[in-house]
């Protein structure tokens, strides 16, 4: 098992489909639905409070501490299925990360808007290591400035299990979604691991 790099000018992202067997996955999935305190926040849009799209939960180590899109997030402990998975996550990557942010989608109507993880306090070149579990969704990249402009869109249709990396100047060159599909899938949960940078 190894990670493979997607051929994508100014980034580097990787990514290894089976990174978990099917019942390590499924039983994940379970586990972490059932037991995590899901929220779901609002941000603002031209002026209005709008839910997001799929709920939301951080966790991490006591000081690594987190802002997005107007949201502040106090990390909640680590679980023992999530340290377990940072653990097999870090071996993977060569990486330490102090937090992951987890965003469960519900249905095909739950999604992430175009972005990029560009936050200062994850630094200049963050890794973002993202393991998928549930139902296969469409993970999408498209370049950040027009010199990438040719290039087309990216889609990747992350399976149940996998493993994808972002690293070195990804962030600064590319944006990345999870868009709405109108099929029938289940959920979804997908947990990103970060490395916050604690002054």
């Amino acid at each position: 098992m190894a990670l493979t790099a997607l051929a994508l000018p100014r980034a580097e992202v990787l990514l290894e489909p089976n990174f978990l067997p099917v019942d390590t996955a499924e039983a994940l999935l379970r586990e972490l639905t059932d037991t995590i305190a899901w929220r779901q926040e609002s941000i603002k849009l031209f002026g209005k409070a709008v839910p997001q799209p799929r709920l939301t939960a951080w966790h991490g180590d006591p000081a690594a501490h987190y802002s997005y899109s107007g949201l502040s997030w106090q990390p909640q402990p680590w679980t023992p299925a999530l340290q377990m998975l940072r653990n097999q996550v870090e071996a993977a990557t060569g990486t330490r990360f102090n937090s992951v942010l987890l965003n469960l989608y519900r249905t095909g109507q739950d999604s992430m808007g175009w972005h990029a993880d560009d936050e200062p306090e994850l630094g200049d070149e963050p890794v973002i290591a993202s393991v998928s579990l549930g139902a296969t969704r469409r993970f999408r990249l498209k370049p950040r400035h027009t010199e990438l402009t040719p290039h087309e869109p990216v889609t990747l249709e992350l399976t149940s299990g996998s493993l994808l990396v972002m690293r070195g100047p990804t962030q600064r060159h590319w944006l990345h979604a999870v868009p709405k599909t109108v099929q029938l899938v289940g959920p979804r949960l997908n947990l990103t691991f970060r490395r916050i940078i604690i002054s």
